[in-house]
């Protein structure tokens, strides 16, 4: 079975797309991998490179976007961190710029924290924790 690597890409909508490439891209670190200008028929996107060859399309909309949690209460999306540290630092510069995350949590296999992108949309952002050894199978 191949090792899982994250998502393909996800699509999100937003009313103010340089908004949201910006906070992507200046806040988070991801890179814009390209931009489409609206036609006729079609509207405006950007797809950001969050890493590990996942994207992350945005399209301009006139309609706002829902901002619901997942059903567990949590974030919406997520994104990933390669360590802890990394993880604190995000949530620094989160806090920095003024915009809303939750405290980091620990949970068995990872540390998470919820942000809000400002559309308000909830995004996980969560780096995993170091895996234990697990006990050896013997045979008799």
């Amino acid at each position: 079975m191949p090792d899982l690597f994250g998502i393909n890409h996800l699509t999100l909508s937003t009313t103010d797309l340089d908004r949201l490439v910006a906070y992507y891209t200046e806040l988070l670190g991801a890179a814009l991998a390209f931009e489409r200008t609206a036609t006729p028929s079609d509207p405006r996107i950007a797809v950001i490179d969050v890493g590990g060859d996942d994207h992350l399309m945005i399209v301009e909309t006139a309609t706002a976007p829902t901002t619901d949690l997942d059903p567990l209460n949590k974030g919406g999306w997520g994104l990933r961190v390669g360590t802890y540290a990394q993880l604190c630092e995000v949530r620094d510069q989160i806090l920095g710029a003024g915009w809303p995350v939750g405290q980091i949590e620990t949970l068995p296999t990872q540390w998470t924290m919820t942000a809000r992108d400002p559309d308000g949309r909830p995004v996980d952002v969560r780096a995993h924790r170091p895996r234990t050894a697990s006990p050896s199978r013997t045979t008799d």
